[in-house]
């Protein structure tokens, strides 16, 4: 795994911090790994959803 080094605003990283506190998440770094994978899923499904439509053949 590689280190990144990001910023992220104040209150932003607060909420993060609350996810952590509350046991959502075991720590800040899984939590911001989880946000990632799910940002990156949603563009593989939007790519797919694209795609489909570009094969999609018109109805007569």
């Amino acid at each position: 795994m590689e280190r990144v080094t990001l910023r992220i605003p104040k209150q932003q990283i607060e909420e993060v911090e609350q996810m952590v506190e509350t046991g959502e998440f075991p720590n800040r770094s899984e939590a911001i790994r989880s946000a990632v994978r799910e940002m990156l899923n949603e563009q593989d499904g939007e790519h797919e959803t694209r795609r489909r439509a570009e094969r999609t053949w018109a109805k007569v």
